[in-house]
């Protein structure tokens, strides 16, 4: 069984160093639960960054995956295949009726496709530039990290793309100031997840929407993170009623398989031709396969129920009336708790010490993204654990 010290000397010596320091060797997992290599139970309240939207080791999962793993697991694009074909359908007809999709690997990828197709569709190299927002996150390629509003990401990979302006965020003057003959889009997510979970308004969304319309540009949502039920809805947008150009879509809609979707209204979509954009391993067998249990499950019931419970965490957290939380949003399971003081990264490493798996942001938020199989009782004991970590401090 692989130790901390052997995996950190691994670690050390193979792997390019890209993350910072790790505590924990995981070992497997059982519904919301995660077990390291010394076999201590953790509550996992971070889903492997909004990714384990089943939990772990689901049934209905692991039989998709051991059914289609003894059919097909890779074919390429070069040909159809079952699982694939029934996904597209499914979603496009349940979900995104009107709209034509791209199969990737991660959100990223899917970012990429957007910006590409963007480009296609415009049609003019004059009218190229995308307006994102300050503090947002859209991936790690070339082109998601230029459109990311954070130097932290991209200062060290100049000189970037010169198609990106950062507008700030919940502020319609602010991208109206940027808009100019060249801009062909404007891209957001409607939650900031890595930015702090930070919630665009409904009233900056609706004037967003009718700007962009008026200025004839395209509006991307960014769905990566807040995509496939996560806040109560499918697709965050529905909680707006607006219908956005193009959206993307990863993390939670296979469960843990690596998957990508980008979504784009029909006539925006037919921009692509074939060899204009093309993914090696999107939409395989295996991940497509996962992703129609996932869809399954995000019927009405249980997106209401992920909706209601997220109203619970955020009452029952803000009733501890601890003087360090100074506020928690969020839509849904996806939960930021904000506090008074930059002390997130303690209050991470104490719950982690208790047994409770979450994620701290830039030392002032507490990112809250379990499974969507979540239940109320489990709620309630992460609650106690990060209201035990707060009174420490």
């Amino acid at each position: 069984m692989l130790k901390l010290k052997e995996a950190e000397k691994i670690f050390e010596d193979y792997i390019c160093q890209t993350y910072g320091k790790r505590r924990l060797v995981l070992s497997y997992g059982s519904g919301l639960y995660i077990f390291d290599t010394e076999n201590k139970k953790y509550l996992d309240f971070l889903s492997g960054l909004a990714v384990s939207s089943m939990g772990h080791n689901h049934p209905k999962i692991v039989k998709a995956l051991n059914e289609q793993a003894q059919k097909l697991i890779h074919c390429s694009n070069l040909y159809f295949n079952e699982p694939q074909s029934r996904l597209a359908k499914n979603l496009i007809e349940q979900k995104m009726p009107g709209y034509k999709l791209f199969f990737c690997n991660s959100g990223a990828e899917a970012n990429e496709a957007a910006i590409k197709l963007t480009r296609k569709f415009t049609n003019n190299p004059e009218k190229s530039k995308i307006i994102t927002f300050k503090n947002s996150f859209h991936g790690r390629t070339m082109a998601t990290i230029t459109a990311t509003g954070q130097t932290k990401y991209n200062e060290s990979f100049k000189p970037l793309l010169p198609i990106f302006e950062y507008a700030d965020f919940n502020d319609i003057n602010s991208v109206k100031r940027l808009i100019d003959k060249n801009t062909a889009a404007v891209m957001l997510e409607l939650i900031q997840c890595e930015g702090g979970v930070n919630i665009s308004s409904k009233k900056f969304i609706q004037e967003l929407s009718e700007l962009c319309s008026a200025n004839k540009l395209l509006l991307i949502l960014d769905e990566v993170q807040t995509g496939a039920g996560r806040t109560g809805k499918f697709f965050c947008f529905e909680h707006y009623n607006i219908k956005p150009d193009i959206v993307t879509l990863a993390k939670g809609i296979a469960a843990g398989v690596p998957m990508g979707i980008m979504f784009a209204k029909k006539e925006i979509a037919d921009a692509f031709k074939p060899g204009d954009h093309a993914s090696t391993f999107g939409g395989n067998p295996l991940a497509c396969a996962a992703a129609l249990e996932v869809l399954k499950f995000l019927n009405d019931k249980n997106l209401q129920k992920i909706y209601e419970l997220g109203e619970y965490f955020k009452t029952e957290i803000l009733s501890l009336k601890n003087p360090l939380i100074k506020e928690a949003r969020g839509l849904g399971l996806m939960i930021g708790i904000e506090l008074n003081k930059k002390i997130a990264d303690d209050i991470q490493l104490e719950c982690e010490k208790s047994g409770l798996l979450i994620n701290s942001i830039h030392n002032e938020v507490l990112r809250i993204a379990p499974p969507l199989i979540v239940k109320k009782s489990e709620i309630d004991k992460a609650l106690k654990i990060i209201e035990t970590a707060l009174k420490k401090y």
